[in-house]
């Protein structure tokens, strides 16, 4: 963070000091709520948790470096008490930008939201010293403790913004204004919540509608209800795609024989080819958003193009492709899906069985269920079963409960010997099934919402089947 006084502090937040030496002593380390990642100098967020209350380890932290506790009462150890810490906290956030001047691009979407974010960062960190969203911390927590890890040499700050109802996204651009305002899609990611995808586009929206006169909107020109969002924004309009009229544009989109996108990037400046090394067609998309925002912010096409070819994954589990020793290539995609995510995914292996086949393997698809789809769960579990049959798939292993089984029956029913799927019941049961199966040159893919904890079963085929812990219950 930039270096404040706790006095500074305390007069931004609106906050009393307690238990305070010196008020001139300087926060210079990070913003934490987790008292284990204190460092000195740093400043501890104390929130009241389901499950523990951080006011109870404002001793540990202040032991541990801490310049003071941001706390709802005093702690008895140097603290600024507020009313709220959680509102408090952004309020540090927008001060700490407002002061930064740095260049603040946000996005948000439906699906490829943490890929393209990743994408951006890496690409703007070329140019510029950048600080972006770890992982997906993109909630009202997790964007301010973001924001406040800018020092006074950081000029990009790539802020991903999620949403789970109307006014979600309004609030995150309240703590930190983007110039840059970046809409992916709108898809069916928590549709059960929301209601439908004309209430998604109105809560994505609402981040175009935040931008300056001066901003820029980047919108998706290859989705129809992101394109209508340049009427709901007084900035100007850039829009990515492979559209015709779109400014940032992919032409030529092909595929490597291991299922990696290539293309040419086209810009108002000019054009580069481009081969990622992501795997999936779908990331041509996000590729063209972080070339929109790179050109906004000056970086020449040719050089955009070498840093989204040279672009790895920053984020866990998603898309991670690691081949094991024995030719067995597993694809950790279970960090999160909706049904968007995980037509993109299979289609991803798709085209690395074209390679697999070559070499006398076969491809798995090992799923579970994609939450919070409401009224639209059995449908669209239905759908990508029998999507996995129409792509090929060698073999759908359907984890879990009742979602899952209409992974299976969508599979089975499109199938025509019955042969293309399996449910099984837990985790520990699709380890064991693919322990008798799986042979060289097979590539296996595992997705699931994060609630499910697919990763485990990813993580037991990377280290060796003896290594799973726990019972394996899917959730």
């Amino acid at each position: 963070m930039i270096a404040l006084s706790l006095a500074e502090i305390a007069e931004i937040v609106g906050g009393q000091s307690y238990d305070i030496p010196d008020p001139a002593t300087p926060v210079t380390g990070s913003v934490v709520i987790d008292s284990r990642a204190v460092e000195p100098g740093g400043l501890f967020a104390a929130f009241q948790g389901e499950n523990a209350d951080g006011h109870d380890y404002a001793e540990r932290a202040v032991a541990a470096g801490a310049a003071a506790v941001l706390a709802a009462r005093p702690v008895g150890v140097p603290a600024i008490v507020v009313d709220d810490v959680q509102a408090a906290l952004g309020r540090l956030a927008r001060a700490v930008v407002e002061r930064l001047g740095a260049h603040v691009v946000a996005l948000t979407g439906s699906a490829g939201k943490t890929s393209t974010k990743d994408l951006i960062a890496q690409v703007l960190q070329r140019k510029a010293p950048t600080v972006w969203t770890p992982g997906s911390l993109n909630n009202e927590i997790g964007l301010p403790l973001t924001a406040l890890t800018a020092t006074e040499d950081t000029e990009h700050l790539v802020l991903e913004m999620g949403a789970r109802g109307i006014g979600h996204i309004r609030y995150l651009t309240g703590l930190t204004p983007p110039r840059i305002g970046l809409v992916l899609n709108v898809g069916t990611a928590h549709i059960g919540e929301f209601g439908g995808r004309e209430q998604i586009a109105q809560a994505k929206g609402e981040l175009v509608e935040a931008l300056p006169d001066d901003g820029v909107a980047v919108l998706n020109a290859d989705d129809p209800l992101v394109r209508a969002m340049a009427s709901r924004t007084r900035a100007r309009v850039l829009l990515f795609g492979e559209a015709a009229d779109a400014a940032v544009r992919a032409e030529n989109v092909r595929l490597t024989e291991h299922g990696q996108p290539s293309f040419t990037l086209h810009t108002p400046t000019g054009c580069s080819e481009v081969t990622m090394r992501l795997y999936g067609e779908h990331h041509v998309s996000n590729a063209l958003a972080a070339a929109a925002v790179a050109h906004e912010l000056g970086m020449p096409v040719d050089e955009i193009a070498l840093a989204l070819s040279e672009a790895g994954t920053l984020s866990r589990w998603r898309m991670e492709v690691t081949e094991r020793p024995d030719g067995v290539t597993i694809v950790n995609d279970a960090y999160n899906a909706n049904p968007e995510s995980m037509r993109a995914a299979l289609r991803a292996l798709a085209a690395m069985g074209e390679a697999a086949r070559a070499k006398g393997g076969r491809t798995w698809a090992v799923l579970g269920q994609m939450a919070e789809l409401g009224d639209e769960a059995l449908a669209e579990h239905d759908a990508v079963g029998r999507l996995a049959v129409r792509l090929n798939v060698g073999k759908l292993v359907a984890v879990g409960g009742r979602e899952a089984s209409w992974l299976q029956l969508g599979a089975y029913n499109e199938g025509s010997w019955g042969e293309e799927s399996v449910h099984v019941s837990d985790a520990q049961a699709a380890v064991d099934l693919l322990r008798k199966e799986l042979r060289p040159g097979d590539v296996v893919l595992v997705k699931a919402s994060r609630s499910v904890g697919l990763e485990r079963i990813a993580q037991a085929l990377l280290e060796g089947f003896d290594s799973f812990e726990g019972e394996g219950a899917v959730r």
